[in-house]
């Protein structure tokens, strides 16, 4: 077969395809394969029809369709089906052909199948790939690592179909070896369940306690997409709660309280668990998902469990005000968390993450897309090595003007028996951050009192560690000092 395709991709998904559409519209040729053969055809006689699109039913035909250095991207299920296509892949290409895994991957995989492919003298790229079926199609934000080698090869293509900053930058670069992409795919999806839930947590407050239509939520919501919280999920919010079913009665009011996940924000958590991060709000965002998902046993519970009456707000317009800048100050926590795991995974994995350039990424195409994002990319500029979100200017500003309000609003919701999860573990979180004690002294007694784990002290050198016999009968041999 003539090698005249530019690309390859495997899996015609919702994704999948759209992905090559693009792809194809930016002046490349594309060979496409599923394992169901069926969609390869229906998909080259209807939307493909009349572009440069290869519709091939096998793998061996996509290789040999392809260019070198071959670039294969899979658009597959995570997990399994990712090695399985791996390994079919493999007798068939040549040492420098790149293999690129777009799906939703966990982290330690692509680190991985980085070490495998390379020590066959292949490449890897795993990338992540976020928007949804809009942003695959029209420009996506793709978060690329893996083999540094590989880069310069799809470069052209990958920054040609990625989404577009105001002055042209695509949302589109090198993030890190092996893991890395992946890594900051996952993290995108972590923030991406805090945002969602804060946002569900105001839209709770306006709901139960102001009492307020889908139309006047529709309201708030546009206004706030005007000023600092503008972004693409208030904005797709605000039509949510505009939108009607056949009857003319708001939609959303008619769908089931009960969150589905795929698993993208249980691994930011789980790895934050791992690393020591304090990943706080996207955990708790997590778990909210998982307390809705028991619907049957809540509207039982609601029947014999009982909290206030609640009481009526009587500056309405003063309140949501209070609510956006509650709803900003815990966001801000949640992408001050974001980050601090980032960095925690490039000191474990000697990643060189740009964290300024992966705000740059977030830009566009994404689902968190957002005006926010530039001031993350701002401070990073100013502090490369800023600890923490909360250090910088005008975040600390921000946090600090919003305080008081946060705090009303906070307060407010649980008087009246209001679920906050979100809002208030983003309160938490600060409280902790900006406190020089924590009663962690008196942990670490307890710890040392029943298993000898020994503690420092405030008048001695860190790292110089001690053991109190506090009962008279333990005696004086100490447990090993170590952090898990």
């Amino acid at each position: 077969m003539q090698q005249q395709a530019d690309f390859g991709l495997v899996g015609l998904a919702v994704m999948g395809e759209n992905l090559v559409l693009n792809i194809e519209s930016r002046g490349f040729t594309v060979a496409v394969f599923n394992r169901t053969v069926e969609k390869v055809y229906h998909f080259v006689q209807g939307r493909a029809k009349g572009k440069k699109i290869i519709g091939l039913h096998s793998i061996p035909e996509l290789v040999a369709s392809l260019k070198k250095p071959r670039k294969i991207m899979l658009m597959v299920k995570a997990g399994k089906p990712v090695d399985d296509f791996i390994e079919q892949i493999i007798p068939h290409i040549e040492k420098g052909d790149i293999i690129i895994d777009g799906g939703n991957s966990h982290y330690p995989d692509t680190i991985r199948r980085t070490k495998y492919l390379e020590s066959k003298g292949f490449l890897f790229i795993g990338t992540g790939v976020s928007g949804g079926e809009e942003g695959a199609l029209l420009g996506p934000s793709v978060m690329p690592g893996g083999s540094p080698a590989a880069w310069p090869h799809v470069k052209p293509i990958f920054q040609s179909i990625a989404a577009k900053v105001a002055d042209g930058t695509p949302c589109c670069d090198w993030v890190g070896s092996d893991g890395a992409g992946h890594f900051v795919k996952m993290v995108h999806n972590g923030i991406e369940y805090g945002d969602m839930q804060l946002i569900c947590e105001a839209y709770q407050i306006m709901h139960e306690l102001l009492g307020m239509s889908a139309d006047e939520m529709h309201d708030v919501f546009t206004k706030w997409n005007t000023g600092d919280l503008d972004s693409y999920l208030i904005d797709i919010t605000k039509d949510i709660l505009a939108f009607k079913d056949a009857d003319g009665k708001p939609l959303v009011d008619k769908i089931l309280d009960t969150a589905g996940q795929k698993g993208t924000g249980k691994w930011t958590s789980v790895t934050s668990l791992d690393l020591g991060i304090p990943l706080t709000l996207i955990s708790e965002s997590v778990f909210a998902r998982c307390l809705s998902a028991i619907k049957e046993e809540r509207v039982a519970a609601a029947k014999v469990l009982h909290g206030p009456k609640g009481s009526a707000i009587a500056e309405k317009q003063a309140f949501l005000a209070d609510l956006e800048k509650a709803l900003y100050a815990s966001k801000i926590v949640s992408y001050a968390q974001g980050f601090t795991l980032m960095s925690a995974a490039a000191v474990e994995y000697k990643w060189k993450l740009n964290y300024g350039g992966i705000a740059l990424l977030w830009r566009g195409g994404c689902i968190i897309r957002s005006a926010f994002l530039s001031k993350i990319k701002e401070a990073f500029d100013k502090n490369p090595d800023l600890a923490n979100l909360l250090l910088d200017e005008y975040f600390r500003q921000k946090i600090e003007s919003s305080q008081e309000a946060w705090r009303r609003v906070i307060a407010t919701a649980v008087t009246n028996g209001i679920w906050v999860p979100a809002f208030s573990t983003a309160l938490n979180y600060f409280d902790g951050y900006r406190n020089a004690r924590l009663p962690a002294n008196l942990l670490q007694a307890q710890r040392d009192y029943f298993g000898a784990h020994t503690y420092e002290r405030i008048d001695k050198p860190r790292g110089e560690f001690f053991h109190t016999n506090w009962t008279g009968r333990g005696g004086e041999t100490a447990s090993s000092t170590y952090v898990v």
